[in-house]
């Protein structure tokens, strides 16, 4: 099977991954745009977590290759290709429609009944709300999805559960990942979700594609050509080489920028959470139900039906597109100081607004100088000196500054209030304190 990506060109799909595929459980992202509300402000924005996902895949199969060049194609190496092309494919097969927000309805991770293998322990005994990430292990898991599986499980030997771990980054059996005495899980899982993984290296491409904007553009084939596997003790973890750093950068970058102009636009933002105060002021009307075979009914279409037959009003203000006016915005500390102050205003004078912050780090791997404790995978950089075959091998804050520099979040925050329901006095009062 082949299909024609306007991003990759023509992917292969072995076969065996067909039935996958086709099966109801992946068609649904047919129906799930990959940016959500994005559309309204970019009206190409109309691409789908179908082929994102057959995207990933593509990405990752390409990045194995690279990584596994050298290596005798055994049984195993060919069921930890695949195990690993499937985690690419599949990481968002449980995502819900629209936008994150959704999540805010989702019932709690217990009524999901995931099978206990396939939780971490902290998770077996969790209260908390389940996620989007918990409906893909369900999925994958214990649903009826399980039997499109039958192929990739008896050509390959791939086991769903390590397709699992690897979404999720921990596993309870390392042997299933180690060849020839080395366990490849961290660097796999690396290239599933980190700082490099196939998912940014894919979307960064094609959201800017479809958005018809160029922020998202960096040299995917040089990154990827430049890859290399890390073996520190027994683990393999995933590294580049250093004449790719400023690529890296470049990578970075992209993804600064498309967050600052495109995943933080007002519109988008704005919209996601009249999304929320349609769940908080109905709660009865929309809920994802924890039977994961009805959850493959609730796709974008399904949840706009809802509101556009629903009579509250925020469900109303997003089937027309109608957002509040925003009033104010915020994009360092001295303007968030007057940005309190006008919300301050706003409550003491009983008008309704709404506030959006929008906050992300050009990296979630490092604060500052110092690798965070819960980054489990250090990503590496390698030095390759040719004259001989050592290698230099370093953590990668050591072989950029861009980590330093984008240290601290980027944060924007937006007032938005309906005007409408503003005295004169009031509006003045308001346009005083916003041309600060």
């Amino acid at each position: 099977m082949e299909v024609r990506d306007p991003v990759h060109g023509s992917i292969h799909i072995l076969n065996e991954e067909v039935p996958i595929i086709q099966d109801a459980f992946f068609q649904r992202l047919r129906n799930i745009k990959q940016l959500g509300f994005s559309e309204y402000v970019f009206p190409g924005a109309t691409h789908t977590r179908f082929i994102h996902s057959i995207g990933v895949m593509n990405v990752g199969d390409r990045a194995f290759d690279k990584l596994f060049k050298g290596f005798h194609s055994t049984p195993d190496l060919l069921k930890l290709k695949e195990t690993f092309k499937l985690a690419c494919l599949l990481h968002d097969i449980g995502h819900a429609p629209l936008s994150h927000t959704t999540e805010y309805v989702m019932p709690g991770l217990q009524d999901l009944k995931i099978p206990k293998e396939f939780l971490s322990p902290k998770d077996q005994t969790s209260k908390r709300m389940a996620t989007h990430e918990d409906y893909t292990i369900k999925s994958i898991a214990d649903s009826s999805f399980a039997k499109s599986f039958h192929l990739v499980e008896s050509s390959f030997g791939v086991e769903r559960k390590y397709i699992a771990d690897l979404i999720r980054g921990s596993t309870q059996n390392e042997s299933y990942f180690t060849l020839e005495g080395i366990n490849y899980f961290p660097l796999l899982h690396q290239l599933v979700s980190s700082e490099l993984d196939c998912d940014r290296m894919d979307y960064l491409l094609r959201d800017s594609y479809f958005c018809g904007v160029s922020y998202g553009s960096y040299d995917l084939d040089w990154l990827l050509d430049n890859l290399e596997i890390c073996v520190e003790g027994n683990k393999a973890f995933l590294g580049i080489t250093e004449r790719a750093v400023v690529t890296f950068d470049d990578f970075l970058l992209s993804r600064y920028h498309m967050f600052v102009m495109v995943y933080f636009h007002y519109r988008a933002v704005c919209l996601e959470k009249l999304l929320y105060k349609y769940f908080e002021t109905a709660p009865d009307e929309y809920r994802i139900p924890a039977d994961i075979e009805k959850y493959v009914e609730h796709d974008d279409h399904f949840l706009m039906k809802t509101m556009r037959n629903s009579k509250n009003r925020y469900a109303e203000q997003i089937v027309k597109n109608k957002i509040p006016p925003k009033v104010y915005e915020s994009f360092n500390l001295d303007q968030k100081a007057q940005l309190e102050k006008v919300q301050q205003f706003l409550e003491e004078e009983g008008i309704e607004y709404i506030r959006s912050s929008s906050k992300g780090r050009l990296s979630k791997y490092y604060e500052g100088q110092e690798p965070q404790e819960h980054v489990t995978y250090p990503m590496k950089v390698v030095r390759k000196y040719y004259d001989s075959q050592s290698r230099i091998i370093s953590n990668i804050n050591e072989a950029t500054e861009l980590f330093q520099k984008f240290a601290h979040s980027h944060e924007i925050n937006r007032l938005h209030c309906y005007r409408s329901s503003m005295t004169t006095a009031q509006a003045s009062q308001l346009k005083d304190l916003t041309s600060h």
